[in-house]
C-alpha cells in the first residue's frame, strides 16, 4: 500500500485495506481466544482503546472469531489509574463464568514493572483461550484484524502481523524519520544473526496456539524490546510453523520508547546473547503438528 496522498485520514486508508479484503466465516476448530494487552500508565489511551476493542466483539459476525473471547490487561506496574480503569469497565469481571454466554470479558493482571517482554509473557502464562494472542494496548492494529491472525493459526503454530504489505509497501512509513532508520539497521542485524526471512520482528500482534505459547514464553530468556525477535528464534528453533500475516497498523503517537545510547546498547547486547542463552536447544526441522518438543 503506498502511502496515502495528503488530506487522506487513517481511517479511509483502514477502510480500503479492508474492503480488498473479503470478509471470511472462518472453519473455526477452537472455541476460545485470549487477548492479551500488556499496558503501562496507558490510562490516557487503554480507555478509547478498548471502546474500539469490545465495540468490533460486540458486532463481529458468528463464525468469524472462537465463540469464547477474554481480554487480559495486563498492568506492568502502573503508577496511574489504569488498573482502576479496568475495574470500572462494564465488561470487567473477576471471574469470566461471572459473564453471560458468549459476552466477551475483561480481566486485570497486575504485575511488578519489568517491561513490555515480562508483561506479555506473564500474560501469555496466565490467560486463558485455546488461541492467544498479544496486541498493543493502543490498538494500533484494529481489532478486526483478529480474524486473519485466528485464520492463520488453523494451520500455523505462530502467526506474526506484518505491516510489510504483499505490494512491498511499508506501514510504518508514517514513523518518525529518526526512529525509522533506527529500525531498519535492528531489522537487517536481527534477520541476518536470528530470524531469517522474517522482516518485520517488532510489531505488537501475534498469535499463537495454546500450548505452543506456553512453551515459547515458558523458554524466553530476554524480556526487553527486543523479546519478539527471541521468540521468532525459539519458534524456528523448536520447529514450529510461522506465519507471516500482512496486516493493517497506523502509528499511534505517545509512546514513551525513546531512542537512546543506553537503549541502543541494551539492545545490541541482547541481539548478540540470543543465541547463545538457547544454545542448550536442539535444532528442530519444521513439524506439521503443534506439540510441543521436548
Amino acid at each position: 500500500m503506498r502511502r496515502p496522498p495528503v488530506g487522506i485520514g487513517r481511517d479511509d486508508v483502514w477502510a480500503a485495506v479492508r474492503r480488498a479484503v473479503p470478509a471470511r466465516t472462518l472453519p473455526l476448530m477452537v472455541s476460545s481466544l485470549g487477548i492479551i494487552l500488556p499496558a503501562f500508565n496507558e490510562e490516557s489511551r487503554l480507555g478509547p482503546a478498548l471502546d474500539e476493542l469490545f465495540a468490533y466483539l460486540r458486532a463481529v459476525p458468528t463464525g468469524r472469531l472462537p465463540e469464547t473471547v477474554s481480554v487480559l490487561v495486563v498492568d506492568d506496574g502502573s503508577t496511574d489509574g489504569t488498573a482502576a480503569l479496568v475495574r470500572a469497565r462494564s465488561e470487567f469481571v473477576a471471574d469470566d463464568a461471572a459473564r453471560g454466554s458468549g459476552a466477551p470479558a475483561l480481566r486485570l493482571f497486575k504485575v511488578p514493572h519489568g517491561g513490555k517482554g515480562s508483561a506479555v509473557r506473564a500474560g501469555m502464562l496466565a490467560a486463558r483461550g485455546e488461541i492467544l494472542v498479544f496486541a498493543d494496548a493502543d490498538m494500533a492494529t484494529p481489532p478486526d484484524q483478529l480474524p486473519l491472525l485466528v485464520t492463520a493459526l488453523q494451520t500455523a503454530d505462530f502467526a506474526i502481523g506484518s505491516r510489510i504489505q504483499p505490494d512491498g509497501s511499508d506501514m510504518r512509513a508514517t514513523q518518525p524519520h529518526f526512529r525509522r532508520i533506527v529500525g531498519r539497521v535492528f531489522r537487517l542485524a536481527a534477520q541476518i544473526w536470528v530470524t531469517g526471512p522474517v522482516r518485520d520482528t517488532q510489531c505488537g500482534f501475534k498469535g499463537f496456539r495454546r500450548e505452543v505459547a506456553v512453551d515459547l514464553f515458558g523458554r524466553l530468556k530476554i524480556v526487553s524490546i527486543v523479546f519478539d525477535v527471541d521468540l521468532i528464534y525459539l519458534a524456528r528453533r523448536r520447529g514450529y510453523r510461522l506465519a507471516i500475516v500482512p496486516i493493517v497498523w497506523a502509528d499511534r503517537r505517545g509512546s514513551r520508547m525513546q531512542a537512546r545510547p543506553m537503549l541502543a546498547l541494551r539492545v545490541a547486547w541482547d541481539l548478540i546473547r540470543i543465541r547463545f542463552v538457547h544454545g542448550s536447544i536442539p535444532r528442530v526441522a519444521a513439524a506439521g503438528k503443534a506439540t510441543p518438543k521436548p
